[in-house]
């Protein structure tokens, strides 16, 4: 009966994702890359005991990190025959999408994406033709780092220039 209880309270846990609300800079410090580029799906492992979904970066300009033209960046969760994982928040690309990706690479030598969602921007032009980076607000359980609190998140809207600026200034806000 225990054991049957703890399997209940672990899949419960892992239904809900709970993340660290991260600003530009506190992401930009704790990335090991930022990289811009295309993104296409690559294939599902497994490491461990979980599952996860690789993505073939094609790298067109790097803002922080070595120099490299592709990334394997890892989402958990994915399917492997007729067996799935899937974890609450954990967002997916779409084939061909252009995106800037702040990344940070585990011991293991898997690249993540920094703070999950947080980390991903989109890319687009505006009317005057100047790059934009978005991205919609985190609906999951964000928390201050702080407080332990629960905060809200509003998105964030930026111009590649700016942002590029901020890198090298080592000025990243919010």
């Amino acid at each position: 009966m225990r054991v049957l209880y703890s399997l209940i309270l672990t899949a419960a846990a892992m239904t809900a994702t709970t993340i660290e609300k991260l600003s530009l800079e506190e992401m930009t410090a704790k990335s090991t890359a930022i990289v811009r580029g295309k993104v296409s799906f690559s294939h599902v492992a497994q490491h461990g005991a979980v599952y996860y979904t690789h993505y073939k970066v094609f790298v067109s300009e790097r803002l922080k990190g070595s120099t490299t033209t592709q990334v394997d960046v890892v989402m958990p969760g994915g399917r492997i025959g007729k067996s799935e994982q899937t974890f609450s928040g954990i967002p997916t690309f779409e084939a061909n999408s252009e995106v800037v990706l702040f990344l940070w690479t585990s011991k293991a030598g898997m690249t993540h994406v920094i703070g999950l969602g947080q980390g991903i921007f989109n890319v687009s032009k505006d009317v005057a033709g100047q790059t934009i980076l978005s991205r919609g607000a985190i609906r999951e359980g964000m928390v201050d780092a702080k407080t332990g609190r629960p905060v809200e998140d509003a998105g964030i809207r930026i111009t590649m220039t700016e942002l590029q600026g901020r890198i090298r200034g080592g000025t990243v806000t919010k």
